[in-house]
């Protein structure tokens, strides 16, 4: 499974390897692209569905994170067992739960806003805010990590890098990852933001 899905990956990255030297450019047209895309009928449907899909991965892993912490904690305190592929695998675990979590929290527009002054403004302001971030901002930066994190991954690949501790974890490029994949979520969930704040803009009232 992990040969399958490692062949998978490297076509993948060598899809992506040439817009890492170009990331200006690169940017440039994901947002082109992403304002195109935000024009197809449902895509803010297809977003959602496809982050509460990743919404469901974090939740089971935050499920499996919390019963092996407390089988860790167990062994170490009653039994001075232990095992540094657990803890890999918690702190693998760890970075699912966050990472696949970006994308649903966003659709649900949860995330933390340091601007106290937003709440305040009127409904027509607050979305054409949202568009500008998710525009000038989700879009960008979203593109940017996942283009930054091609390389990052493919060296682990090709080293097929795994735990530098004695009984570690092998594959960590397998967790590395998973950047890529929660940032196109995110990517693609800011497409349907983009539709969802633009039709309710135009409206002028919630949709």
């Amino acid at each position: 499974m992990a040969e399958l899905y490692g062949k998978f990956l490297n076509f993948l990255i060598e899809l992506l390897n040439p817009l890492t030297d170009h990331i200006d450019k690169a940017i440039f047209f994901a947002v082109i692209i992403a304002i195109v895309m935000a024009l197809i009928p449902k895509i803010d449907f297809i977003s959602d569905k496809l982050s509460k899909f990743f919404m469901v991965i974090s939740g089971i892993s935050l499920i499996v994170l919390t019963l092996l912490v407390s089988y860790d904690v167990i062994t170490r305190k009653l039994f001075s067992g232990g095992s540094i592929a657990l803890q890999e695998l918690e702190w693998h675990l760890y970075d699912i739960v966050f990472l696949f979590g970006i994308a649903y929290t966003l659709s649900k527009d949860k995330h933390v806003r340091v601007d106290i002054f937003y709440d305040k403004f009127p409904f027509k302001l607050q979305k054409g805010i949202n568009l500008f971030a998710l525009v000038f901002f989700v879009i960008p930066l979203s593109t940017l990590i996942i283009l930054e994190a091609v390389p990052f991954v493919q060296m682990s690949l090709m080293q097929n890098e795994g735990s530098g501790d004695p009984g570690g974890l092998p594959d960590r490029w397998i967790i590395k990852s998973a950047m890529i994949w929660a940032f196109l979520a995110v990517y693609i969930q800011a497409v349907g933001e983009i539709r969802k704040n633009f039709y309710m803009l135009l409206k002028g009232g919630e949709k």
